[in-house]
């Protein structure tokens, strides 16, 4: 049985492989990381975007920014999986996306 309440997510550095995740805290985290990414090169780092992208966070989700690295990250790897952002071959690593 689905709970409507989940999402499927995937990650890039394990292909084929499903997380089912918490539907409300993904896509407020995907809508704000998408919105701070540029739209080509040199992009920004995740550091960069995650600093950017906070004050977009719904408090009642994320209160005080609570997890929202691991949220973050998940989003960022989900994203690569589907093609949307790019990771680029900087140090640190940068993003835009694609």
């Amino acid at each position: 049985m689905s709970d409507p309440k989940k999402i499927e997510i995937e990650n890039v550095m394990t292909p084929g492989r499903i997380t089912r995740v918490d539907k409300a805290k993904y896509l407020a985290m995907e809508s704000a990381l998408l919105s701070v990414l540029p739209s080509g090169a040199p992009g920004i780092t995740i550091a960069e975007a995650k600093r950017q992208l906070l004050p977009l966070l719904p408090q009642d989700l994320y209160p005080g920014g609570e997890k929202a690295g691991w949220w973050l990250k998940a989003a960022q790897l989900n994203l690569e999986a589907k093609g949307r952002i790019i990771r680029l071959a900087t140090k640190p690593l940068s993003f835009h996306l694609a």
